[in-house]
C-alpha cells in the first residue's frame, strides 16, 4: 500500500445544488447580513432575464439590490476598478455573481476590494497576497464551464491584452449555488467549449506537478465522468434539465480540483489566445488540449495517469482502441467537430504569422506553465501551436 501524501484542500463552505435554486439567493444574502446587495452580470444575460427571478428574490427579503452589467469577455481592470468604486460609493455590503468565469471572477475580486483591505489592486496579484476580509458573496454560474464559483482564483485582463490572476482564501464565495435552469438557453456551440473547458480542468488538475492530491483525484475523475455523460445530450436538446444540472456539478467538482491542484499548459497557451485573438476561452482551451496530451504523453508519468482517464472520458474507444493517451486526445479532437465547433486556429481568425508570438506571450504565464507533467520550452510551445494551426 502507497503511503499517503500530505495535502491541504480549500473549497467553499456552501454549495446549494437544485433546480430553481437561483430563486434563493435572496434568502442567503439576508441569512449574510447584506443590507445592500450588487447583482454582477453581463448586459446578455440580463437582457435574456436570467438575473430578474435573483433580483425579486433578492428584493423580497428587504435588500437593496443594485445590478451592474458591464462585465465583458476577460475582464479589464477598469471595469473591475469602476465597479469597486461603485460599491463603495454607495453602501454595497454584499455581491453576488452572475454568469460565466467573467462575472464571477470580476464579482469576487470586487468582494474583497470593496471590503476592509486597505491594498490597492496592484499589490494583490500574485499568489497569497490578499490582507483583508472581504463582502458577503454568492456565486451562481450560468454556464457549465468555468468552475469559478468554487475557486479562490481571478483572472483580470490588464495593460492591453495581458492577464493577472489574484489567488487568496479570501476570493472564496460564502455560497455557490447551482441552477440548471439558468443554462437551458446556452447555444450548443457554447454549451460545447464551456463543457470541454471544463473536462480540460479535471485533466489538468489531475496531471498537475506540484499539488496533485487523493481529493482532488477523486474530484477530477467525478467531473469528467458527468460531463461525459452529459455533454452531448445538453448540446442535442438544450432544454434537458437533469443533463444540465449534471453539467454545473461536473463543472464545479473540477472547479474544486483545479483550485487545489492548478491548471498547466493547456490553459497557458490558452490564455494568448483568448487575451489577444478574443477567443471565448474555453474553445482556446478546447484547440490546445488534444495536442497538449499528446505532447505530455512523453512523460512516463503522465502517461500512466492518462490511462486512468481515457476509459472515463470515451469508453467506447476505450474498450475497442486501448487506453493509451493517444485515443484520449483522438477522442476530443472527434468530439469537438461533432459538436460543431472550431478544431484549428485558422478558423478562429489566427494566422501562421502569430504563432511566434502566441508562444512568447504563453511561457510568461508563470503561475500555469510551470504546473505542466512536463516541462515546456518555447519551441515547444510553438511546434504545440503549429499543430494547433495545422490540425
Amino acid at each position: 500500500m502507497s503511503k499517503l501524501k500530505g495535502f491541504l484542500f480549500s473549497s467553499v463552505p456552501n454549495i446549494l445544488c437544485e433546480l430553481g435554486s437561483s430563486t434563493k439567493v435572496g434568502e442567503l444574502m439576508k441569512g449574510l447580513g447584506s443590507k445592500h446587495a450588487m447583482i454582477v452580470t453581463d448586459q446578455g444575460l440580463r437582457k435574456l432575464g436570467l438575473t430578474d427571478k435573483i433580483q425579486e428574490g433578492i428584493e423580497s427579503q428587504g435588500i437593496k439590490c443594485s445590478i451592474y452589467d458591464k462585465v465583458a469577455e476577460d475582464p479589464p481592470e477598469s471595469i473591475v476598478l469602476e465597479l469597486i468604486q461603485q460599491c463603495k460609493e454607495n453602501g454595497v455590503d454584499g455581491v453576488v455573481g452572475v454568469g460565466g468565469g467573467s462575472s464571477m471572477d470580476t464579482a469576487k475580486l470586487t468582494a474583497f476590494m470593496a471590503g476592509d483591505t486597505k491594498q490597492s489592486i496592484q499589490e494583490v496579484y500574485g499568489v497569497g497576497k490578499t490582507v483583508g476580509r472581504r463582502l458577503p458573496l454568492v456565486q451562481v454560474p450560468t454556464t457549465a464551464g468555468t468552475g469559478s464559483e468554487v475557486t479562490d482564483i481571478s483572472v483580470i485582463t490588464t495593460g492591453v491584452a495581458e492577464k493577472k490572476g489574484v489567488v487568496g482564501g479570501q476570493l472564496y464565495a460564502d455560497y455557490a449555488v447551482l441552477d440548471g435552469d439558468l443554462t437551458l438557453s446556452l447555444p450548443p456551440k457554447v454549451s460545447a467549449a464551456t463543457g470541454i473547458d471544463a473536462m480540460v480542468h479535471a485533466i489538468e488538475a489531475y496531471t498537475s506537478k506540484f499539488k496533485k492530491n487523493v481529493l482532488s483525484d477523486v474530484l477530477a475523475r467525478e467531473a469528467l465522468k458527468l460531463l461525459s455523460e452529459n455533454i452531448r445530450l445538453v448540446c442535442e436538446d438544450g432544454q434537458n434539465r437533469e443533463a444540465r444540472g449534471g453539467m454545473l456539478l461536473g463543472s464545479l467538482y473540477a472547479g474544486m480540483a483545479f483550485a487545489n491542484s492548478p491548471c498547466a499548459a493547456v490553459h497557458a497557451l490558452a490564455y494568448p489566445i483568448g487575451s489577444h485573438f478574443h477567443v471565448p476561452h474555453g474553445l482556446s482551451n478546447s484547440l490546445m488540449l488534444p495536442h497538449v496530451l499528446r505532447f505530455n504523453k512523453g512523460e512516463p508519468k503522465a502517461a500512466e495517469m492518462y490511462k486512468d482517464l481515457t476509459p472515463i472520458v470515451f469508453p467506447k474507444e476505450a474498450g475497442l482502441k486501448g487506453t493509451d493517451v493517444s485515443v484520449m486526445a483522438d477522442g476530443f479532437s472527434q468530439l469537438s467537430l461533432d459538436l460543431n465547433i472550431p478544431v484549428n486556429l485558422g478558423q478562429v481568425g489566427i494566422q501562421e504569422k502569430d504563432l511566434e508570438f502566441l508562444a512568447s506571450e504563453a511561457m510568461k504565464v508563470d503561475r500555469l506553465m510551470p504546473n505542466n507533467p512536463r516541462e515546456v520550452k518555447l519551441q515547444d510551445a510553438l511546434d504545440l501551436y503549429t499543430q494547433a494551426y495545422n490540425n
